[in-house]
């Protein structure tokens, strides 16, 4: 069971945006950080374990080229093997800070040139595999950029094509030695799936298509892809060969955000119907076989959920937040 913690008070409302929650556990210090989007700002708060907040701090778009402020579609923090960088994507590119947001140290101007007249430019989904950094793009394309362990001289090393349609969300896990490990995964509007190896070439493994609905979010657990859906559905499928393990009518609307406590295997599926639920991820010894427990639910009342992320590794804790909503809630095991 979980109980209801201190709120973090925010500026302002999150974004009606998927995936609209970061954070980061810097247990030496006894700090979460958070990071949440609203329009073309970002906002980065600090908390102690009781949930005072201690620091904010605001991050606008980058300009760029255009007449209108640019809106910001994410914000996440990657953690590298060296350091950790706050990546932030937009209507008009990609901004990498350092991990308290106090110096940008990469832009990257998306190039619309091969976007129609009526097609919308922007990234979307960000994810750290190794020492890259991989981002989505509107046009289905995955940018990879090699980060150095220290300083500015950030490169785009490779672009994926595996996509048609744009990409939501980005999922890794560290790669355990294994020959073609699939460590890397990649969803899109059309709910198509893309299992990539990653290294010095990125390669893809195996392609798991949509049926019609988009996946707005996608993890990685110890070889499972755990997918969650436009249409309440959360899919769970062998990353190696595509095979679907279990299918889940999780909730009654679209999935707006999936975790994962790797720690204890915890999956959590928040969605448009107010809930966030809390299930279990076991493997069987025998045949490999995936099951699902369901731990817990919880409803956030009159709020169109949008972002929700576990607080530590292991799954005791987890905040949520809401589009009209001024606060990030917080709940820990009781």
């Amino acid at each position: 069971m979980f109980r209801r913690e201190r709120s973090i008070p925010l500026r302002g409302s999150a974004a009606a945006l998927c995936n609209n929650l970061s954070v980061l556990q810097l247990p030496v210090r006894s700090l979460t950080h958070f990071g949440v989007v609203h329009g073309p700002s970002a906002q980065l708060l600090s908390a102690a374990p009781e949930g005072v907040p201690l620091a904010q701090r605001q991050l606008q778009a980058k300009e760029g080229a255009g007449v209108s402020p640019p809106l910001i579609t994410q914000v996440h923090w990657c953690v590298l093997p060296f350091r950790v960088l706050l990546v932030l994507t937009s209507h008009r590119g990609i901004q990498m800070y350092e991990s308290d947001g106090s110096v940008m140290v990469y832009w990257h101007a998306l190039d619309a040139g091969d976007a129609s007249l009526v097609q919308a430019v922007f990234a979307r989904g960000i994810a750290a595999s190794g020492h890259f950094i991989c981002v989505g793009m509107w046009s289905g394309r995955v940018l990879v950029f090699d980060i150095p362990a220290k300083g500015p001289n950030i490169v785009l090393s490779e672009e994926l094509a595996g996509h048609q349609t744009p990409v939501t969300d980005i999922a890794t896990e560290p790669a355990q030695g294994q020959d073609c490990v699939a460590d890397m995964v990649t969803a899109d509007d059309s709910g198509l799936l893309c299992v990539w190896q990653s290294g010095p070439e990125f390669k893809l493994l195996t392609r798991i298509p949509g049926f019609g609905v988009p996946c707005p979010s996608v993890q990685l657990w110890q070889g499972t892809i755990a997918a969650g859906y436009g249409n309440g559905q959360v899919r769970l499928y062998e990353a190696s060969t595509g095979t679907l393990h279990v299918q889940i009518d999780a909730h009654a609307r679209a999935i707006c955000a999936l975790d994962l406590a790797p720690e204890v295997g915890k999956l959590l599926s928040a969605a448009e119907d107010t809930f966030v639920h809390i299930w279990k991820l076991s493997r069987r010894p025998e045949g490999g076989y995936i099951e699902v427990e369901h731990c817990h639910g919880e409803c956030v009342p009159d709020t169109q959920v949008c972002g929700a992320r576990f607080c530590d590794p292991s799954g005791s804790s987890f905040a949520v937040t809401g589009y009209d909503l001024a606060e990030i809630l917080r709940f820990s095991s009781m």
